[in-house]
C-alpha cells in the first residue's frame, strides 16, 4: 500500500520507513531508500504523514538497515510508537542533476507500462520493497493491479521523454498469464537473480 504523503510538503519524496525499536535508548531500525543509507540525516528534517518532523541525532549501519536515533526520542516506548512511519522530504532538497540511468521512484508514478510488442498494459502506481527486492506495481485497464520484479531484466527500458516503461513479459513472469495474484508475483521475484532496477539516488515510493 502506498504510504500517505505528509501535509505541508509540496512535492514529497519518501526517503525511509521506520521499523522496530532497537534497544532501550530510543533507537529504531530504519529502511533507507537513499543511495547511501548513512546519509539519511544530510537532507535536513524528515517528515511523517501527520506533519511531524524528525531530526537524525545518530546513525550507524546494521546489515540491510541503519540504526537511527532521532532527536527527542530517548526511550523504547517512544521508539516503538514510530514503527511503520514513512519519512519524507520535499523534492526541492534533493539533487536535480542525476547521472545517466538514475531517477527518483516518484518520477515513475503515472508512466505508461508497455510490453515488447508495444501493447499498453496500464499505468505505474507505486514501487514497493517488502524485503525481497523492489516490485513495480501498475494498474491495468481493467482496474486490477499487478506487481512485477523491478529488475533490469523485467524492466529493460525507462523512457521519461515518452512517458513509458517497457517490460519483458517473460522476465516479469507475465508470459502465458493475465494478472497474477500479488502474493504469487512477489514470491516469484524472490527467485530472480537479476540486478535491481532501482535508483542510485534518493526517492522512495518513493
Amino acid at each position: 500500500m502506498k504510504p500517505k504523503t505528509p501535509v505541508g510538503l509540496e512535492n514529497p519524496v519518501q526517503l525511509a520507513v521506520i521499523g522496530a525499536a532497537h534497544g532501550i535508548k530510543g533507537e529504531v531500525r530504519v529502511k533507507a531508500f537513499t543511495e547511501d543509507p548513512m546519509a539519511l540525516g544530510s537532507y535536513g528534517p524528515l517528515y511523517a504523514a501527520d506533519g511531524r518532523s524528525f531530526i537524525v541525532a545518530g546513525i550507524r549501519p546494521a546489515k540491510e538497515v541503519v540504526i537511527v536515533r532521532f532527536k527527542g526520542v530517548d526511550d523504547r516506548n517512544g521508539a516503538e510508537a514510530l514503527n511503520g512511519e514513512a519519512l519524507f522530504v520535499d523534492r526541492s532538497v534533493l539533487p536535480e542533476e542525476l547521472e545517466e540511468d538514475e531517477f527518483y521512484y516518484s518520477d515513475l508514478i503515472g508512466l505508461t507500462v508497455v510490453d515488447e510488442t508495444d501493447e499498453d498494459l496500464g499505468r505505474v502506481i507505486a514501487v514497493h520493497n517488502f524485503g525481497a527486492g523492489d516490485l513495480l506495481e501498475f494498474r491495468q485497464e481493467s482496474g486490477s493491479t499487478l506487481m512485477i520484479p523491478f529488475t533490469r531484466d523485467a524492466v529493460p527500458e525507462i523512457d521519461f521523454s515518452e512517458g513509458m516503461v517497457r517490460i519483458d513479459s517473460m522476465a516479469a513472469g507475465l508470459d502465458g498469464a493475465d494478472a497474477a495474484p500479488e502474493e504469487e508475483t512477489s514470491d516469484r521475484s524472490r527467485h530472480r537473480g537479476s540486478r535491481p532496477r532501482g535508483p542510485k539516488a534518493a526517492g522512495g515510493n518513493r
